[in-house]
């Protein structure tokens, strides 16, 4: 019998070690913690696999192969004296190119920062070095994050996992296609009309774009600095949970963080939803959406409705403005940011946010006030309806993911403009600050969709949970993307 058990326990031991790529967090941080598995042998995994994948998804501007070896055996060592700080220690995670390395390059993928080389970390960077994270390189995006699309004139374009002739959304695309693929375990994305969540609906991931000032963005290079965000990009919401409990916190070096007390995410995460509130609001958030998509995410809804939860339709009148409020407001911050080099030297731009910069340049004082008087009236729509709901779902985005180097997007059998439409669900979070959590719900033919979860301020463990009851109904029914049968 003794013979028996100890096969039964090396097969055990085999099983929870293959496919390390395909795993999450929450399913490695226990082996590493029990020593069943080595940082050594997960590190060395995931960079053989993101570097075998990088020709097909492009989702690396760098590979910190030698570093990311020598720190997990560091690593090992801590966790083999018994020194295990938690969930993220020993996981290789690569980030997004506009997050600070110290004495690295962060390109911004961009042509002009090609060379730029920081002399200090990140905020999140030291959160994540001190947690035991093992940084595996630097992943592509959108150029300056200005875009939604990852089609990146300098580097070539990141290809979604699920069809490498479609985007993987942006700006934060190589964080959604590596974490999806495989080629990181998780990661950070910024977020300033969805640049987190349209990427993590168009790869299948779970995305959080935090509170505004609940994440310090000193060390990101910035692209609008009112509505940046930087937030976890993960294979499950626990992951997001418990990334979250590593990067949030006050930071007096970045003047829009805000000093408020940290959560336990992790903790939050019961699944229990009964007598939650659900809103909906259908004039703006289920307006012109393609009919797979509603279908997907008002079924979602209904699965938690059958887990105790309740429904309640609102009213955001406000948000027809939203739009408009949004571009103007990132089109002048990020021209002003960008000012200089658009003046000196606007061919070393890509062509289409060099046109952006442009735009960026024609609202005057008074529009720029308009559209933060109506950001003001839609916070406090928004601010009175979660008197009435816990939280407001609705689509992530109104279309799947385009082709690359397609500039429309099809909706319902019609051709729409891409970029308009894919930020309109995302953009208002942005506008008023609130926390959003996009997971996935489902397909439209091989193509995930995904459904965002919206809460008051500083709710996020309160969405993250929400998040969490919908994952357990499985809709993504362990589909893995068709990567994996090329590979």
């Amino acid at each position: 019998m003794m013979r028996i058990s100890l096969c039964e326990a090396f097969l055990e031991v085999i099983i929870l070690t293959t496919d390390l790529h395909l795993k999450s967090v929450e399913e490695l941080a226990p082996l590493l913690e029990s020593k069943t598995l080595s940082p050594v042998e997960l590190t060395k995994a995931i960079l053989d696999f993101a570097e075998e994948s990088q020709p097909k998804i492009n989702a690396y501007m760098a590979f910190y192969r030698e570093e990311a070896l020598a720190q997990s055996k560091k690593i090992e060592n801590e966790i083999l004296q018994g020194q295990y700080k938690g969930m993220y220690h020993g996981i290789p995670m690569a980030l997004k190119d506009n997050l600070y390395f110290k004495d690295k390059i962060t390109t911004m993928s961009s042509k002009i920062h090609k060379d730029f080389v920081s002399d200090y970390d990140a905020t999140v960077v030291e959160k994540l070095r001190d947690a035991g994270v093992i940084f595996t390189g630097k992943l592509s995006m959108h150029e300056y994050a200005w875009g939604i699309t990852n089609n990146n004139p300098h580097y070539g374009p990141v290809r979604n996992p699920w069809d490498l002739d479609k985007i993987p959304g942006g700006s934060s695309g190589g964080s959604g296609a590596a974490v999806a693929a495989g080629a990181s375990v998780a990661s950070l994305g910024t977020d300033t009309a969805g640049s987190i969540r349209i990427p993590s609906s168009a790869c299948g991931i779970v995305g959080l774009k935090p509170t505004h000032g609940r994440v310090s963005k000193y060390g990101c290079y910035p692209l609008a600095w009112s509505l940046d965000h930087i937030g976890p990009m993960t294979k499950t919401v626990k992951d997001a949970a418990g990334l979250l409990e590593v990067i949030s916190g006050f930071d007096h070096r970045d003047p829009t963080c805000i000093d408020v007390p940290t959560d336990n995410y992790v903790q939050q995460l019961s699944g229990n939803i009964k007598d939650l509130v659900i809103g909906i609001n259908e004039e703006y958030f289920f307006k012109d959406v393609d009919a797979d998509i509603e279908k997907a995410v008002r079924a979602s809804i209904q699965s938690l409705v059958d887990q105790g939860a309740k429904v309640e339709v609102v009213r955001l009148p406000s948000l027809q403005y939203a739009e408009w409020a949004e571009l103007v407001t990132s089109l002048s911050e990020a021209a002003a940011i960008h000012h200089s080099d658009l003046q000196k030297r606007p061919q070393d731009f890509g062509d289409d946010i060099r046109l952006l910069f442009e735009l960026g340049e024609l609202p005057s004082a008074v529009d720029y006030l308009q559209a933060q008087q109506v950001r003001r009236q839609i916070k406090q729509e928004f601010t009175e309806i979660f008197t009435q709901i816990d939280v407001l779902i609705t689509p992530t985005l109104p279309v799947v993911a385009s082709t690359i180097g397609d500039d429309f997007a099809e909706l319902n059998g019609k051709k729409v403009d891409l970029i308009d439409n894919i930020i309109r669900f995302t953009g208002p979070s942005n506008l008023t600050g609130l926390p959003a959590l996009s997971v996935p719900c489902g397909f439209k033919g091989n193509l995930p969709i995904g459904l965002q979860i919206i809460g008051p301020a500083f709710k996020e463990g309160r969405i993250l949970n929400v998040g969490y009851a919908l994952e357990q109904t499985n809709p993504l029914k362990n589909r893995k993307p068709n990567i994996f049968a090329n590979i």
